[in-house]
């Protein structure tokens, strides 16, 4: 049984650094998928960026590349996500996400996650 505990949101003021973890438990495999979503007030639900559970193969959403970067610990127990150069359109709940079977690749993880995936309980970032 797959768990997923987020920590680490807060407040930034625009330009500042957050660093998101999740605790994963439950994959005995590396080919699954995880990663980090996030939804602000009005808008759709958006991928920010995942890696393989065996910590490679990366992909971000063009609004994050270059500013987050995604990575697990070594060993593969949390799921990081260092955020740079925070800016306003950054703030939202951000979801820490485990795919439920093997990922075919972690872009389409991140652009379609299935309805049986697995989902944190969320942590507020608010940039302004």
């Amino acid at each position: 049984h797959v768990q997923l505990v987020e920590s680490g949101g807060g407040s930034v003021q625009p330009g500042g650094s957050l660093r998101l973890s999740c605790e994963i438990s439950g994959y005995t495999d590396s080919s699954s998928c995880v990663g980090w979503f996030r939804q602000a007030p009005g808008k759709e639900r958006e991928g920010v960026a995942a890696i393989y559970t065996g910590g490679f193969g990366t992909y971000y959403a063009d609004s994050a590349l270059g500013r987050f970067t995604v990575s697990r610990d070594k060993d593969k127990v949390a799921l990081n996500l260092q955020m740079n150069n925070l800016k306003p359109e950054d703030t939202g709940i951000y979801y820490c996400v485990g795919s439920s079977a093997r990922c075919p690749s972690v872009r389409t993880f991140l652009d379609a996650p299935r309805s049986t995936d697995y989902w944190g309980q969320g942590t507020q970032v608010t940039v302004s």
